[in-house]
């Protein structure tokens, strides 16, 4: 008969912290054991995401079936790991890679948006879930919320889902940008309620926490991030450049938390000054290194969490059925908080859609005035006297490039509207994971029905990644404006073609190729902070540039960049 060890509850006195000392892999301390089960969670990891993409799902959705499929193996030996290595050693990392490839023009537009799914609908919907959860299973209304708060962010994962099924960019941006930031106010969130829960807590104090925990982690994140690249441009091999970016998100988590900073939020800050200066600051190879290397961790990390999800149901339902016989107020619970999850969210993207067709009419009204001001811009510039105040010309240069910027915002707006079917693909893509999963084993030791509020997370994260994670893809097919993302797509990429070919012809055809290549991304850098071009399209356009003269400096016929 197998021998089931119960898993082991760990009192966390700061729930939502993320740092804490002493962090163990439970079942797995004997080498000998150990070794053999890492191997075998990476091979599963690798053959779970070759068969994913030939079975054409996504890769956690296929990891957490056969993660809970093989914990009912006689003989699979329970791996445990304690939530702190995953808000630590997972979720820094993955954060920060995702916002590395987050372009930095895109979250800038969106940032109002954003902010309202990463904060106000955490809010709404870890206070709504927290009074469900208080009537079904008889919970004072802290513990109620903080099992509230658990659920409430959705996962990074949906994102990769709709890239794969071609949802619009806009929609994309958004859901990348909330997933970024929506596990710092859960965890926040979660700290208070279960503070709140022993002692009184006012509304003031929760934001107050949340305010300084942001704002003292955006510093932290700025100064690693812009710190860290000056270091990696002074270093010659790729590989130490490489090395060295493993290290960002920890250099800005760790210190972030000892201030009692989001950690979370500033390994994403750190990416995204990362993600924004590195093609201008680190050489072809350095960032060619850097993607390939970090999409390997990627997989690894993400495929780890997702497999050791689905061992552990196991052990949470033996624990559930010695407590109280039954599953089915878990599973029922589960679900109903699932389905008010998917409602809460349709009702706050009603209203984000509401807000989105008035910021379009608001851009077509601006549109008139604008035209206005870039004419009289355009005189200013051309009545310049050419040996005229070289600060005057400066500064008429930078409202010139603003009021293109200006320009190139509204255009974006007016081009990408969010519709009623860009809605429902929001809606369905809000699936939990991996934060849920680790938020859920860092309630503490008092919790009443611990083992119960545990298992009610991993069912209804387990639930919205295999339903919505499952039928998402066809929704955004069935959903998706082929033709209309086909022609901006075409008329991104003619405009492209015509700046790289503009460049080109001005270096002139006797310039050295390595010299060109420099200049025609800067260009199209140029051209991407100021939003004239699509992030996405410039993005494939530096990577081939990028690998062109990685080949040039191999053969010896490159510099280093300055």
């Amino acid at each position: 008969m197998r021998h089931l060890r119960r898993p082991t509850v760990v009192a966390h006195p700061h729930p939502g912290r993320l740092c804490r000392p002493g962090c163990t892999i439970e079942g797995v301390d004997d080498p000998l054991i150990a070794v053999p089960v890492l191997v075998a969670v990476v091979l599963v990891v690798a053959g779970c995401a070759a068969a994913a993409t030939r079975l054409r799902v996504a890769a956690p959705v296929l990891l957490v079936v056969v993660g809970a499929l093989a914990g009912l193996v006689p003989g699979v030996p329970l791996v445990e790991v304690e939530p702190d290595w995953v808000l630590l050693g997972v979720l820094p990392p993955l954060l920060y890679s995702a916002a590395v490839a987050m372009p930095a023009t895109s979250f800038r537009r969106e940032l109002r948006t954003i902010s309202g799914l990463s904060v106000t609908l955490v809010v709404v919907s870890s206070l709504l879930l927290g009074l469900f959860f208080s009537a079904a299973l008889g919970l004072d209304l802290g513990w109620a919320v903080a099992l509230g708060a658990i659920v409430s962010p959705t996962d990074a994962v949906a994102t990769a889902i709709a890239r794969r099924a071609g949802v619009p960019a806009r929609v994309l941006t958004l859901l990348e940008g909330e997933s970024l930031l929506n596990d710092a106010t859960a965890l926040v969130l979660l700290r208070s309620a279960v503070a709140g829960a022993g002692a009184a807590v006012s509304v003031g104090a929760v934001a107050l926490d949340f305010v300084l925990a942001v704002a003292f982690a955006v510093v932290i994140g700025v100064v690693v991030g812009r710190t860290m690249l000056a270091v990696r441009a002074r270093v010659a091999d790729p590989t130490v450049t490489t090395l060295l970016s493993f290290t960002v998100p920890f250099l800005a988590a760790l210190p972030a938390e000892a201030v009692d900073a989001s950690g979370l939020v500033a390994a994403v800050v750190a990416g995204l000054v990362t993600g924004h200066r590195a093609p201008r600051v680190l050489t072809p190879r350095d960032r060619v290194s850097d993607a390939l290397s970090w999409r390997t961790v990627e997989l690894a990390l993400e495929g780890a969490v997702f497999l050791v999800m689905g061992l552990q149901l196991e052990a949470l339902v033996v624990d559930v059925r010695a407590q109280h016989g039954s599953l089915h107020l878990v599973l029922g619970v589960a679900a109903v908080g699932l389905a008010l999850t998917v409602a809460v969210r349709a009702a706050y993207v009603v209203l984000l859609l509401r807000s989105a067709r008035r910021r379009v009419r608001h851009s077509a009204e601006r549109s008139a005035w604008l035209d206005e001001v870039e004419q009289r811009v355009e005189r200013r510039v051309q009545h310049l006297p050419a040996d005229g105040d070289t600060r005057a010309v400066r500064r008429v240069e930078r409202f010139r490039a603003r009021v293109r910027q200006a320009r190139h915002d509204l255009d974006y707006v007016l081009d990408e509207r969010l519709g009623p079917r860009e809605g429902v693909v929001i809606v369905w893509a809000g699936m939990r994971g991996a934060i849920s999963l680790a938020a859920a084993q860092t309630l503490p030791a008092s919790t009443p029905d611990r083992p119960v509020l545990v298992l009610v997370a991993f069912t209804l994260a387990g639930g919205s990644l295999l339903l919505q994670g499952l039928t998402l893809p066809a929704l955004a097919r069935r959903l998706a404006r082929p033709a209309t993302a086909d022609d901006r797509a075409s008329r991104t990429r003619a405009r492209m073609h015509a700046l790289l070919d503009e460049v080109a012809a001005r270096e002139g055809q006797d310039a050295p190729r390595v010299q060109v290549l420099r200049a025609q991304r800067t260009a199209l850098l140029d051209a991407l902070e100021e939003g004239a071009l699509d992030p996405d399209a410039v993005g494939h356009a530096l990577d081939v540039l990028d690998a062109e003269e990685s080949g040039l400096e191999l053969r010896g016929e490159g510099l280093r960049t300055s």
